[in-house]
């Protein structure tokens, strides 16, 4: 569990987890681009569904603003892939099993589910500079709207 929060000028930690294909991903791979690196907690769940699709549909408008997005969960690399290849999925997802890359953001840790306090995914989303530094940091988001508030705030048009 962590109370780590990431701030907009941090480098953003470093990683090597694999994507839905099994091919490592580190973030120097990322390195060169603007990126949003978000963290769900479930792959083919509604809500992360919601918030995937959600992100398919603004890539066009993302790619175009210089951005590309990652997701990262705590699947395994073949339920990547299922839930990519079921709804149509453009960009990477990468594996954090053991939720170490999680906990280096800060997005493993109590949260309210239902109205209990429990350990888990904390859903968030994270804006890196070509560089990798941290530009934007939003935790506890919602599924639902989160991507039209995003490209709100990073001037995204639809």
């Amino acid at each position: 569990m962590t109370n780590l929060r990431l701030e907009p000028g941090t480098p953003a930690p470093d990683f090597s987890l694999l994507d839905q294909d099994g091919t490592p991903v580190t973030l120097a791979d990322l390195r060169g681009q603007k990126t949003v690196l978000y963290f769900y907690p479930a792959a083919m769940t509604p809500g992360c569904t919601t918030q995937a699709c959600d992100f398919r549909d603004s890539i066009a408008s993302l790619e175009g603003a210089g951005y590309r997005v990652v997701g990262v969960s705590r699947d395994e690399p073949a339920k990547l892939a299922k839930f990519r290849d079921r709804d149509g999925l453009t960009f990477p997802l990468l594996s954090d099993p053991d939720h170490a890359v999680h906990s280096a953001y800060g997005v493993w840790g109590e949260k309210m589910n239902y109205g209990k306090v429990v350990e888990g995914v904390i859903r968030s989303t994270f804006v890196l500079d070509e560089q990798g530094v941290i530009t934007v940091a939003q935790y506890n988001v919602k599924a639902t709207g989160h991507v039209a508030r995003l490209r709100k705030t990073l001037g995204v048009d639809a």
